[in-house]
């Protein structure tokens, strides 16, 4: 029991620990701004997508809900934001502006995405030509999503059934029930959607989903702790005057982007649980451990190739090897770009040639120049030095003459073979 609980601690210890670092709030407090920006926009685009439907009217409660935290100011900022938008709405619809609207839209989810791959160790992101489609289906299909989900569940509340249930006095308490719980299922809902969509890698619904819950979670006490907050304090309104709710919702979007970026590193952790120790800091692999993750993954991926397995992805390399994926990541990059693996589609690796001509040199070669962004020779090194790293690089290259992976492949069979004694 000790140590299930202590192993549950990690995760709230590893999201206190990065949220300390400083790391997290800085991606929070850029999206506050681009959220500034594009509020307004995806409202009035949100709009002209709803208005074919004639479900114009169901962004309205969704609004609401975000302001509720704000306690009285959430009408007005409510109002405001939907007289904003209907206006922009209308100077927009066929004209250069959409053009810029939408551009807009897809710089603010690009920051998104780019926070999300940050948090999940993605170095990596979409080509442009797969964000333009992907991110324009998802403002298109979004609001018609969303607008579908609050239609049924009114039609389903004045449905002739629900009608007679809720006559019922257990009914009418747990109708009661669903609709004090129905702010934080959709909340849910929605982040475990982002968390499986967004990032630039494959994310487990089970993992996202661990987000998403306790993304909503947290979003539900934070919200009537901000609600308190605002309502009690009266210092807010005496120091900023008619600025005070403006204030108020820069610090309550501030709130939901942190707890957003929390849950995405919740997804995260529930799907790489030995991160917990490296949280966000920089990872950085020694020489040895470089090289011999480099021989690993040539080894592994050549004798699946000549074995007829199924491939290995870079996830799969991680798993087998028990490094993290973004060091897999960066070596399988470097090792294709050393044209000794190459990437098809699906993500899973081959050799780049034949492997009988791959040799052990090239793969430990292209470990040891991998780029670290420094200075590769000072002119300051004594000569005596130079001569020495000489005469070690001549004595590796001479080990690793003429062996190759196919070589090092059979060396392992040859091992493996019982003795004829």
């Amino acid at each position: 029991m000790r140590a299930l609980v202590r192993r549950a601690a990690r995760y709230p210890y590893a999201l206190i620990r990065d949220l300390l670092s400083g790391k997290l709030t800085l991606h929070a407090m850029g999206l506050v701004y681009t959220s500034l920006l594009a509020i307004v926009p995806l409202l009035a685009f949100s709009f002209g997508i709803l208005k074919a439907f004639h479900a114009q009217g169901a962004l309205e409660p969704m609004v609401h809900e975000f302001f509720k935290p704000m306690g009285g100011a959430a009408d007005e900022l409510t109002a405001r934001t939907m007289d904003y938008a209907n206006k922009v709405r209308g100077d927009l619809v066929g004209s250069v502006g959409l053009v810029l609207l939408i551009w807009t839209l897809i710089g603010t989810l690009q920051k998104v995405e780019d926070a999300f791959n940050f948090i999940w160790h993605v170095e990596v992101p979409r080509s442009f030509a797969r964000r333009m489609g992907e991110y324009f289906t998802l403002l298109v299909t979004g609001p018609v999503l969303l607008a579908a989900l609050i239609g049924l569940s009114h039609l389903a509340a004045s449905s002739e059934p629900m009608k007679l249930l809720s006559q019922l006095p257990l009914a009418a308490r747990v109708a009661a029930l669903s609709v004090k719980l129905a702010p934080f299922v959709v909340v849910s809902a929605l982040l475990t959607a982002l968390y499986v969509g967004i990032p630039n890698t494959k994310v487990r619904v089970s993992a996202a989903l661990a987000g998403g819950i306790s993304a909503g979670i947290i979003w539900a006490a934070i919200g009537s702790f901000f609600t308190t907050l605002v309502v009690s304090s009266t210092r807010l309104t005496v120091v900023y005057a008619g600025l005070a709710i403006i204030i108020a919702a820069l610090v309550w979007t501030y709130f939901n982007w942190l707890i957003l970026l929390l849950g995405a590193r919740v997804s995260f952790y529930a799907q790489n649980p030995n991160y917990l120790r490296l949280g966000l800091n920089e990872l950085r692999l020694s020489c040895l451990d470089t090289e011999r993750l480099a021989l690993s993954v040539m080894y592994l991926v050549a004798d699946r190739y000549r074995r007829g397995s199924a491939r290995l992805s870079v996830s799969g390399l991680a798993s087998l090897l028990g490094y993290p994926e973004i060091a897999v990541a960066r070596l399988t990059h470097t090792l294709e770009s050393a044209q000794l693996l190459s990437v098809v589609e699906d993500g899973t690796l081959l050799p780049a040639r034949d492997i009988g001509q791959i040799q052990l040199l090239d793969i430990v070669t292209a470990a040891r120049t991998t780029s670290s962004g420094l200075i590769r020779t000072a002119a300051g090194i004594p000569s005596v030095v130079r001569q020495f790293c000489s005469e070690m690089d001549q004595a590796w290259r001479a080990q690793c003459a003429g062996v190759t992976l196919s070589d090092l492949i059979e060396r392992e069979r040859e091992t493996m073979l019982p003795s004829q004694d």
